[in-house]
Order: C-alpha cells, then sequence, then structure tokens
C-alpha cells in the first residue's frame, strides 16, 4: 500500500495533527502532475471516495474558503454559495490558492495553512470510517478519522457534491 520505509519530514499539517495529539497513518505515492485522487487512489489501492480533496476557494469579496470533498465527485457551486451563504463561489487561481494556503496546488492540506480560512466539509465524509488527505506536500497523504475536520478545523457540513461528470 504505502511505500514503506520512506520517511516523510514534518510539515505544517503534521505539525498541527502532532500538536492536536491526533493519530494519522502515512501514505506516500508517486505524485503524478494532474493525477489527482484518481491517481492517488489508485497507487494506494483505496477507494476515490475515501480520498478527500482540498480546494481553496473564494467568494465573490475575494475572502477564502476551503472546500473538503470526495476524490470522486466535484463540487456544485451554486449549492455551495447558496448553504455558506454567499452570492457567489469560485476556485482561487493557482497563485492565489498556494498564497492563502502556504502549500504548492496539488500538496494542499487542510491543516497548517498559512492563513486562517473557513472550512466546509461534504457531508458524506464525515460518515466514512477513515479519510485519506494531502499531508502538506505532493505525493503524501495522510489517514485519519473524518471527526478530525470538525474537532480540530471546525469544518462545516454542507451538501454540494456532484457524482464526477453530472454537472
Amino acid at each position: 500500500m504505502s511505500k514503506k520505509g520512506t520517511h516523510v519530514s514534518e510539515t505544517p499539517a503534521t505539525q498541527l495533527l502532532r500538536q492536536h495529539k491526533i493519530a494519522f497513518g502515512e501514505h506516500v505515492y508517486d505524485y503524478v502532475e494532474h493525477g489527482g485522487t484518481g491517481e492517488s487512489s489508485k497507487q494506494l489501492g483505496v477507494p476515490e471516495h475515501e480520498v478527500v480533496k482540498t480546494l481553496v476557494m473564494q467568494d465573490e469579496k475575494a475572502q477564502p474558503l476551503i472546500v473538503l470533498m470526495h476524490g470522486d465527485c466535484t463540487v456544485s457551486l451554486k449549492e455551495l454559495a447558496r448553504q455558506i451563504p454567499c452570492k457567489k463561489v469560485e476556485p482561487c487561481k493557482p497563485d492565489v490558492a498556494q498564497r492563502h494556503s502556504g502549500y504548492l496546488v496539488g500538496g494542499t492540506s487542510p491543516f497548517g495553512t498559512r492563513k486562517a480560512m473557513p472550512v466546509f466539509v461534504e457531508a458524506g465524509i464525515l460518515a466514512l470510517p477513515r479519510i485519506l488527505i494531502n499531508g502538506g506536500r505532493r505525493g503524501y497523504l495522510v489517514s485519519l478519522d473524518p471527526r478530525v475536520l470538525t474537532e480540530v478545523l471546525a469544518a462545516r457540513p454542507v451538501e454540494c457534491a456532484l457524482k464526477s461528470g453530472a454537472e
């Protein structure tokens, strides 16, 4: 499953998890540019639905926010805007996302971000027994109990998932 013997140095995400005494597993895979959660789930042998992507978005006032979504789903921006509530939500450009989070795109973790941002989590993620989520580096996921998202990040549940390919 994970590459044995591969040591991953600390990231702001793992430092935060250790500070909060959160148990987590480490999973290293070969990062593929634009491979996304499909690539990581295939390499690690886990369902893509359990791999959570961290998306840095912004509202109509350019205020950043984080959306946590199942790897095999996309975000309905209209539904998200309606639920959080704001007029409009859109993904941040990669350089803007990096500036807000402090992480390279493809290695964005919701833990230990440079800037504190509100976090919204697709409700179905909280029902999973465990999730894999970025650990703060490309090619590095951590597995943990999804309750950590609400307990440590104060993530607010939303229902805005679209199965990939559905609009």
